[in-house]
């Protein structure tokens, strides 16, 4: 009855140990990321003008949609022909090979 006891106040520890050290490392990525967030300062300045930004976003999506068109048209890649079917498979030859083995007309060199 002692060893079961030891036992458990072992695993109790250990568990303890586990859960405390996980506790502490996320207490320290909490602080870590309070400490070095960017801070926005507090100004009334505007910032780049979301119409022209988004203009500019919608131009880049629309050259890199007519860059993959034009190179999709121009791709010399085409599928690989399935290789020949083996006279035999794997599983086969093994079968065939613990067959013989068993029957002795397998010679070992």
């Amino acid at each position: 009855m002692t060893d079961f006891l030891l036992s458990l106040q072992i695993t109790a520890l250990g568990m303890g140990l586990v859960f405390g050290a996980i506790l502490l490392l996320w207490l320290m990525m909490v602080l870590l990321t309070l400490f070095t967030a960017d801070k926005k300062p507090a100004t009334d300045s505007p910032g780049p003008d979301p119409v022209s930004e988004s203009g500019f976003k919608a131009q880049a999506a629309a050259l890199a949609v007519a860059i993959a068109l034009a190179e999709q048209g121009q791709s010399s890649a085409h599928p690989l022909p399935e290789p020949p079917t083996a006279l035999i498979s794997a599983w086969q030859l093994g079968m065939r090979t613990r067959q013989m083995s068993e029957k002795g007309n397998f010679r070992k060199r």
